[in-house]
């Protein structure tokens, strides 16, 4: 488990890639904690459409799945550089793991969220009292090689705004909340502690089966 601070997107896509490719069957799993600068990443299906005003912040094309989503200072940054192979389970697995990890560390600060087979993400139902639901959490993974690398970003107590230039995830209209916003802690560093025994709990690795 690694708490990396505050650090550029590419510099950190490129110290994953690397980790990746230069991995063998001994070399242990790793969990990154950070933050990045405002950016706005786009997923390999991502659709310039749902780039609708970027502005100042750049947009980097991705290697993750998923659409477009944006980072900056506030939000928490997980990556997991894991083994699938070793731990026993598979992308789908993988992603229900991290999702209920995120509700389960939510529901610690008394937010009740849940997850969309059909949208991967964490969301929150009427978040400051408005209809409808609302993003609190994201994912976009890769595999390659039997190994994941990317993750999840959970917004804790970040400047929403840049989000309304883009549809976030590709879905128009889709509203994004934090946690700061609904009762839980503004710091980034309280969630990445608060969050890191729930992701070990969920990850552990698949039981063989008999």
């Amino acid at each position: 488990m690694r708490h990396l601070g505050r650090v550029g997107y590419e510099q950190t896509w490129a110290r994953m890639r690397d980790f990746t490719d230069t991995r063998d069957a001994l070399t242990r799993d790793e969990i990154w904690m950070l933050e990045h600068p405002p950016v706005y990443t786009q997923g390999q299906a991502g659709r310039a459409e749902h780039i609708l005003a970027p502005g100042d912040i750049p947009v980097v094309q991705s290697d993750r799945g998923g659409q477009v989503t944006y980072h900056g200072p506030g939000q928490l940054v997980t990556y997991f550089l894991l083994d699938l192979h070793r731990l026993g389970f598979g992308i789908r697995s993988l992603v229900s793991r991290i999702e209920q990890a995120m509700i389960d560390l939510l529901a610690g600060y008394g937010i009740a969220a849940h997850a969309d087979p059909a949208a991967p993400g964490v969301y929150v139902d009427h978040a400051g009292g408005l209809p409808g639901r609302a993003k609190i959490g994201s994912l976009g993974l890769r595999v390659r090689r039997g190994c994941s690398y990317h993750g999840l970003s959970l917004n804790v107590a970040m400047d929403l705004e840049p989000f309304a230039r883009i549809n976030p995830c590709g879905q128009r209209g889709l509203r994004m909340t934090q946690i700061s916003e609904l009762g839980g802690p503004d710091r980034v560093a309280t969630v990445a502690a608060d969050l890191e025994p729930h992701l070990l709990a969920r990850l552990r690795p698949a039981a063989p089966s008999a």
